[in-house]
């Protein structure tokens, strides 16, 4: 037996020992014998039913009690019977319903008393009354618990649409990170690598005449990007810590609140980092007034990702880059070209991906390829080329 089943059998048992009482002890009616006994017990048991099966026992408990005062039994015993099977039906059915059942009880009663005359006319106010009340207690609690179910489920979808919306964010913030450090890394490791060929290439080219200056140079310049590189992680790693993509929203305030960003005032730093590398780097840039913090980071990281593999598969010594940026028609332009032989030895990586990824993140288009082959059937050279809208959305690219 379920727990409400139990609760409504304990409630028939209550309201039967009642009504027993109210039987023996008030009233100026017939004092109940064995029928009446029979009766009114009787009609107490379909009670144990009332929530599983409302209407059944309505239509068990109404001829029951109906007979019960056609014998001129006590008529307020079976009373608190009779209210509790009214609740129960307003509270479990619909509006209607629980108009047409208290019209037809109500209907039912004044027949029962139209022979009592003036008495029977004023109890049947009062029993309208008592009727009345219990149909609008029961289809108020409804509806309140209607109203309560549906806030319930709108507080849990609202939470369940935070949690995706979290989950979403922490995912978009891993993959700037992850570009982040792509572009960081891949940049400094590919320049890194060419000043270190280039050290190795004088101290193996004529050692009897060796150059100390081109070596200390070549030396020196591992040494810049070595500090610009660790200066570059150190902020990404603080910001990581600060406004870390794990962190809960509410203890560490909102994801987009982070470090300050790079823009177009870091681009002479990468060309005096490419050119370090042996690269004849071409910079142009034009006015970088009112280019939101977003547009202008996914800027200087495309033209970092471009240097970078320029210098790393241009495959020759004498390559130029030329780099543009310029600001027009509502948008601002990103060209790096470059006169590279090839694609070199190395293996492709995830640099493109990354430019498309912050390109699309600010709502723009990026398009890249190598340029037209020469007479001899080699590369000409490969060029990138993106547009950044200067109205965005959502400042999220980092």
């Amino acid at each position: 037996m379920t727990s409400v089943r139990r609760q409504d059998v304990f409630l028939a048992a209550g309201l039967a020992v009642l009504a027993s009482v109210v039987a023996v002890s008030f009233g100026s009616g017939r004092r109940p014998d064995a029928l009446g006994w029979t009766l009114l017990l009787a009609l107490h048991v379909p009670l144990a039913w009332r929530r599983r099966a409302p209407l059944t026992v309505l239509c068990v408990m109404i001829p029951l009690i109906a007979v019960y005062h056609q014998q001129e039994y006590d008529h307020s015993a079976p009373t608190a019977a009779s209210m509790v099977l009214l609740y129960t039906v307003a509270v479990t059915g619909s509006i209607r319903r629980t108009v047409t059942i208290g019209c037809a009880v109500v209907g039912l009663m004044l027949v029962l008393k139209a022979g009592h005359g003036m008495a029977g006319v004023a109890e049947s106010f009062q029993i309208t009354g008592w009727i009345v009340s219990m149909l609008v207690l029961g289809g108020y609690l409804r509806v309140h618990r209607q109203l309560t179910t549906t806030a319930l489920e709108r507080a849990e979808r609202a939470e369940r649409t935070r949690e995706e919306e979290a989950r979403r964010r922490v995912a978009e913030e891993r993959l700037r990170i992850a570009r982040d450090l792509h572009d960081l890394l891949a940049h400094s490791i590919t320049l890194i690598g060419v000043q270190t060929s280039v050290a190795a290439h004088v101290l193996a080219e004529d050692p009897g005449r060796l150059d100390r200056a081109a070596v200390a140079k070549a030396l020196d310049d591992i040494a810049d990007t070595c500090r610009s590189a660790r200066g570059e992680l150190r902020t990404t790693l603080e910001v990581l810590r600060d406004h870390g993509p794990l962190d809960d929203e509410h203890e560490h305030g909102p994801l987009d609140e982070r470090g300050p960003l790079p823009g177009l005032d870091g681009l002479p730093d990468l060309a005096a980092t490419a050119r370090a590398a042996g690269a004849s780097v071409e910079l142009s840039v034009g006015t970088a007034v009112g280019i939101p913090a977003a547009v202008g980071a996914a800027a200087y990281r495309i033209v970092q990702e471009a240097l970078t593999n320029a210098v790393r598969h241009g495959g020759r010594a004498d390559l130029t880059v030329r780099v543009g940026v310029h600001a027009r028609d509502g948008a601002l332009r990103v060209d790096v070209t470059d006169d590279g032989a090839g694609s070199g030895s190395a293996p492709p990586g995830f640099g493109l991906v990354g430019m498309r990824e912050r390109v699309r993140s600010v709502g723009g288009t990026l398009d890249a390829g190598p340029l037209d082959a020469g007479p001899l059937d080699e590369r000409a050279g490969f060029a990138v080329s993106a547009v950044l809208p200067l109205r965005v959305h959502s400042e999220g690219a980092r």
